[in-house]
């Protein structure tokens, strides 16, 4: 089986994810000292759960021998079939332990459920007692219908529609209560919720007052926006833009935002430019060009 969807398998997509030389060479060139590599969206999460779990201890078999060859250069994040949330815990504890890999990526839902389902705990579990960092990557959502026209359903808006909605099941669920030690990572500076974070909490302060029956509500430890600041933290990767940038650093603070280029889709060079130019102080920008990832990710 191929882990890799149509667009990538095609050149120079193909040698810009797997060339790992040529990334080296580029990085050098840029500057950039170290990468976080990882499967590929939608990973392992559309295959029969056994078959899942067999694809996933492979890959990352391969991932770790790639860090181990260049520590220095690559860390990596596991991958798990949360088909098999046992299995998955099972890896999660190999991912963090022998493999010294430094965390998850699960790729939003899996067969149209969601993390916060109680279907899922022994992987949350797992991934709390293992201190791996869940980094929640986007796929086409699992509603596909209104997203499938226009070229709706991927990176234009899709993807950023499905890990918000994701994330906010996470938060609303009370799953983050449960597991208060969790560690989300989202992309794209947190998929538009910093922009919508006061009226989450203020419409979700009301929701509490009213709900009822019709409307069930678990009742919350702490506020929405208190949740993402604790649980998540944000990467910069394909949003190039200070003033996004700017509602990230008032949700979540610097030493919760890191950077990120998402290879091969974005262009590096931008990515770093917009690091170097962007109005941050030094302290943030320290923080958010590698102190917030050594600290997630334990890179030493």
């Amino acid at each position: 089986m191929v882990l890799m969807r149509g667009v990538e398998r095609a050149e120079p997509m193909r040698s810009r994810l797997v060339d790992l030389d040529a990334r080296v060479k580029e990085m050098d060139a840029l500057g950039q000292d170290m990468a976080v590599l990882s499967l590929n969206p939608p990973g392992v999460q559309p295959y029969p759960a056994a078959v899942a779990a067999e694809l996933a201890r492979e890959f990352n078999d391969s991932l770790a021998t790639i860090v181990r060859q260049r520590p220095a250069r690559f860390a990596g994040l596991g991958t798990v079939a949360p088909q098999d949330p046992k299995a998955a815990a099972e890896e999660i504890e190999r991912i963090t332990g022998p493999l010294g890999l430094s965390g998850i990526m699960i790729n939003s839902h899996t067969e149209g459920r969601y993390l916060d389902e109680p279907f899922f705990a022994p992987l949350l579990d797992a991934a709390e007692a293992n201190r791996a960092p869940i980094y929640l990557h986007p796929r086409i959502p699992s509603m596909g219908g209104p997203y499938l026209d226009h070229g709706m359903s991927g990176a234009i808006w899709g993807y950023q529609a499905e890990a918000g909605l994701h994330a906010m099941r996470l938060i609303l669920s009370g799953t983050l209560d449960r597991n208060p030690d969790l560690t989300i990572v989202l992309g794209h500076l947190g998929e538009g919720i910093p922009f919508w974070l006061r009226r989450i909490d203020n419409r979700h302060a009301f929701a509490q007052q009213v709900s009822g029956a019709a409307t069930p509500m678990p009742k919350l430890d702490l506020t929405p926006s208190e949740y993402f600041r604790r649980n998540f933290v944000l990467t910069t990767s394909g949003i190039d833009d200070a003033d996004v940038l700017g509602l990230g650093l008032r949700a979540v603070g610097d030493d919760n935002i890191m950077f990120a280029i998402d290879t091969p889709y974005e262009d590096p060079g931008h990515a770093v430019a917009f690091l170097r130019d962007a109005p941050l102080t030094g302290t943030q920008r320290a923080n958010i060009s590698h102190r917030t990832a050594e600290r997630v990710f334990a890179l030493s």
